[in-house]
């Protein structure tokens, strides 16, 4: 399986980019991942229109809230049903626009709290990769 994190605007705190680059780092290790940061929501549908059987996943506040363990098991499903690409679509900070969250087949919230949209694409990484340790049995989550 691929995962691509396609992320609206760019990562400006270095210390974010950093942690950003390290979990896909990590994730690279259990499954090919791409983070792509695009200028505008026309961009992003652009790359979306590319590869029409991605999935789609988009972070929203009005999401289902899984838990660590029901992530990791849904990351799991997805990977053994052989999805070839999953895509996660970060906003920036004015959100989405509708043609984009209609493209999307699921959507998530990270927590019932608000964070940055840099912040929250780091939290979205290393809950990718803990969703990978849980699968592998690795202690990281522990």
């Amino acid at each position: 399986m691929r995962i691509r994190l396609l992320m609206l605007g760019k990562t400006r705190r270095a210390e974010l980019r950093a942690l950003l680059e390290e979990y896909v780092k990590r994730i690279s290790r259990h499954a090919a991942i791409e983070a792509v940061e695009v200028r505008d929501s026309a961009a992003a549908l652009k790359r979306l229109d590319a590869d029409r059987a991605a999935t789609v996943v988009l972070l929203d506040a009005a999401g289902k809230q899984p838990a660590s363990e029901a992530f990791a098991k849904w990351i799991g499903e997805l990977r053994d049903r052989g999805t070839r690409e999953l895509v996660f679509l970060c906003g920036g900070a004015e959100g989405f626009p509708e043609e984009l969250r209609r493209r999307a087949q699921h959507k998530i919230s990270l927590s019932a709290m608000t964070f940055s949209h840099e912040l929250a694409r780091v939290m979205l990484a290393e809950q990718l990769y803990r969703a990978f340790a849980i699968l592998s049995g690795s202690p990281y989550p522990k």
